[in-house]
């Protein structure tokens, strides 16, 4: 009885071997159907080769239409079904760590995100993500959603935020030099102590957003909307802030520098007014 079970187990021990070994064991089944396709025609090869020749070229033919048709049609299928998989994994890693405050979770989340953008996704749902410290230079987040998500010390130079949701979103010390914000809705976000130098925010709505010692140096913010926003010791050196909504000369008397900014008419002479300091030299 030991010996059968000890057979037993050898047989099985083989046959898994085989199974996990896809090229082998594709290999024996054509080998086993060659055989016996071969000997079944036999007498065929032997007696009326003449008439037997042009049918196994015709199934030939067939053959490599079915894999030049077909089998591309499947692989095609089979690798955008594999994309797809793989999409769907990253979207569904990047919820499973959503407001877990921890490095780890920062850095997985960070590398979803590049992950989808190497499949051209930039589109994505980062609301609530814990992503301080992290680094996303260069990153595509065009039109994605990061109300509230934590990116403070974060690195994001000429990342593409173009169109994208920063409500409430903590961006402070954070490096956003040359990033592209364009009409993105970032009401109420933290910018404080950010590097937004040469930052596009044109048309962006950055209501009652915290920008207290940034550097805008250089910085368009071109048609935004500015309402209630805190500059307090903000740097605006060459910024452009011409047809910005809602900025009031009150918000401005805060500033560290105004020299070389850009300003509406109106606006530049109130400046020069109440404070003629912040534009000189």
């Amino acid at each position: 009885m030991l010996a059968v079970n000890r057979l037993k187990r050898k047989i099985q021990d083989r046959v898994n071997h085989i199974i996990e070994r896809p090229i082998l064991t594709t290999s024996i089944v054509l080998a086993i159907v060659s055989i016996v396709v071969i000997g079944l025609s036999l007498k065929y090869y032997l007696s009326d080769f003449v008439n037997f020749w042009p049918q196994i070229l015709v199934e030939a033919h067939g053959m490599i239409f079915d894999i030049t048709i077909i089998g591309i049609l499947i692989f095609w299928l089979n690798q955008n079904g594999e994309i797809r998989q793989r999409i769907r994994t990253y979207r569904d890693e990047i919820d499973d760590f959503r407001l877990w405050e921890s490095d780890e979770a920062a850095f997985r989340t960070v590398g979803n995100i590049k992950r989808l953008n190497r499949h051209k996704i930039h589109e994505i749902n980062l609301v609530n993500c814990y992503l301080a410290r992290t680094n996303l230079n260069y990153v595509n987040l065009k039109g994605s959603n990061l109300n509230s998500a934590n990116l403070a010390n974060a690195s994001l130079i000429e990342s593409n935020l173009e169109n994208s949701r920063l409500n409430q979103t903590n961006l402070e010390n954070s490096n956003l030099n040359q990033a592209n914000l364009k009409a993105s809705y970032a009401s109420g976000a933290n910018f404080k102590d950010a590097f937004l130098i040469k930052a596009q925010f044109e048309n962006a709505f950055l209501i009652k957003a915290n920008f207290r010692n940034a550097f805008l140096m250089e910085a368009n913010l071109t048609g935004s909307y500015l309402m209630g926003a805190d500059f307090e010791n903000a740097s605006f050196y060459k910024a452009d802030l011409r047809g910005a909504k809602g900025i009031t000369i009150e918000q401005l008397v805060k500033v560290k520098t105004l020299y070389l900014a850009k300003f509406d008419e109106e606006l530049l002479e109130q400046i020069k007014i109440s404070v003629p300091e912040l534009v000189g030299a």
